[in-house]
């Protein structure tokens, strides 16, 4: 057993993590990102769909429980990576040559993932605590999201943070393919183009909310 966690210790080991759980974590994201498009179709459809998804809230609960591993075990071998690459590397070359090695979307992957953990500590403390601790009596499901939106700087903050989300994406799918090994001078071009639809679909489709009940809620 021992082998294996030397394996998954190793810096292979760790960006197969890395990838595996980046996958997963795209997964959750094009799941979570249909559900809340019902937003555009009524309050009473979202709602519905939302008190449906709590009558089986067991199973909500582990499903929550494995994301956080997953989200957990994804951090955790981000910062590994980072503070090892940066060990590795302790002296600047005089002159600085990573913009013509590698993409702006690399070269910027732990600052769009700090943004984007702060962002995901927000969104827990206000949206998922409501959703789950709120006075529903009150307000629906429907009525929390509109009431959070039309307060610009939450809407504002949502905005610039599905923005580095996107481009987190952009790299993160074709990077995983690339740790697996999956890499192949016919098939990573398709796979670069997968990736920036998906991180584009992402961006477009997140955005949209906040921008729908900010101006929608200002123009009523």
């Amino acid at each position: 057993m021992s082998w294996l966690v030397d394996r998954l210790n190793s810096s292979i080991g760790k960006k197969f993590i890395m990838a595996i759980t980046g996958l997963s974590l795209i997964i959750f994201l094009v799941i979570h990102l249909l559900n809340n498009l019902l937003l555009f179709v009524s309050p009473e459809v979202f709602n519905k769909n939302v008190e449906q998804l709590d009558s089986i809230k067991p199973i909500i609960r582990v499903i929550e429980v494995i994301l956080l591993l997953i989200f957990s075990f994804h951090i955790y071998n981000a910062l590994k990576l980072y503070f090892e690459n940066k060990k590795a590397k302790p002296q600047k070359y005089m002159i600085d040559a990573s913009s013509q090695n590698s993409t702006f979307y690399s070269r910027y992957m732990t600052v769009t993932g700090i943004i984007i953990l702060a962002f995901l500590i927000f969104h827990l403390s206000t949206f998922w605590v409501s959703f789950n601790f709120g006075n529903h009596s009150t307000t629906t499901f429907y009525g929390i999201v509109s009431d959070a939106f039309g307060n610009p700087i939450i809407s504002v903050f949502y905005f610039v943070s599905i923005i580095f989300l996107g481009i987190h994406l952009n790299h993160a799918f074709q990077s995983a393919f690339q740790s697996l090994g999956w890499r192949h001078e016919k098939y990573t071009p398709l796979i670069e183009k997968i990736g920036t639809a998906i991180a584009l679909i992402m961006t477009l489709g997140f955005a949209s909310i906040p921008l729908f009940f900010y101006f929608g809620l200002l123009g009523g």
